[in-house]
């Protein structure tokens, strides 16, 4: 059910957003690529804070991470088509897919090998990473904030309240179909979790590197900033229920 929710609806809801936002062509189809990004570590993280299924939550995370290859190039062509009412003819199906496989489906494979193999390795090298993913993150988005800096503060209003909106309208689909779904409270937080918080710096990587960046990765950055309010307010909220039930 977690898998479905990610890789349909959630590029569906983000497609009606941007649709009835009337959203400009390059944010739209910013949210369109945050859509199907698949969710991050930080969706782990949370989901073990909340108490949730941590084995589901990888689970999902590396299932859809692995064929994003797939569905982000799919979802991808199909809302250009829509949004900006052309194909893409710079990027063909297959190069994306290629290029998508590169950045988002390697990681992954290696991650997951290099953690089952050699975990202490993993241990001491994941501090560096994360530091170095920070800094590239941070050097991605000021570049495109002072390459914007003239409409910056329009940009990131009309996208704020669309991500904002997509956040919020999926942690809700996701907890409400994960209790008729999901057998208790912990796969209902995982799944919660997961389908909630996208990945915003695959995001972010992808939309600059098919996209040519620009506005297109506001969204995922804006993104990035917004879900860690209500995703902590959503792991209080479990975790108090957790308690409940324990009781």
């Amino acid at each position: 059910m977690g898998a479905i929710i990610q890789i349909l609806i959630l590029p569906l809801v983000a497609l009606a957003i941007v649709t009835v936002g009337k959203i400009p062509t390059e944010l739209a189809l910013g949210i369109m690529v945050l859509s199907a990004a698949p969710g991050g570590v930080t969706s782990n993280i949370l989901t073990a804070y909340a108490r949730g299924d941590i084995a589901l939550s990888i689970s999902l995370t590396a299932i859809i991470s692995l064929i994003s290859a797939i569905t982000l190039p799919f979802i991808l062509t199909i809302s250009h088509e829509i949004i900006a009412g052309e194909k893409i003819h710079d990027i063909s199906m297959v190069q994306t897919a290629v290029s998508i496989f590169f950045i988002v489906t390697v990681p992954v494979i290696i991650g997951l090998l290099t953690r089952r193999h050699a975990p202490g390795f993993t241990a001491r090298i994941q501090k560096k990473v994360e530091f170095v993913s920070a800094i590239l993150f941070a050097i991605i988005l000021m570049g495109a904030i002072y390459e914007q800096r003239s409409n910056i503060v329009l940009y990131f209003t009309q996208a704020g309240l669309a991500t904002l909106t997509l956040n919020l309208i999926m942690l809700t689909l996701a907890i409400l179909l994960s209790k008729c779904f999901s057998s208790g409270l912990k796969q209902q937080i995982a799944i919660s979790l997961e389908c909630g918080l996208q990945n915003g710096t695959v995001a972010i990587t992808v939309a600059a590197l098919l996209l040519g960046g620009g506005m297109t990765i506001i969204p995922a950055a804006i993104y990035s900033l917004i879900m860690f309010p209500t995703a902590l307010i959503l792991v209080m909220i479990f975790r108090m229920k957790g308690k409940k039930d324990i009781q």
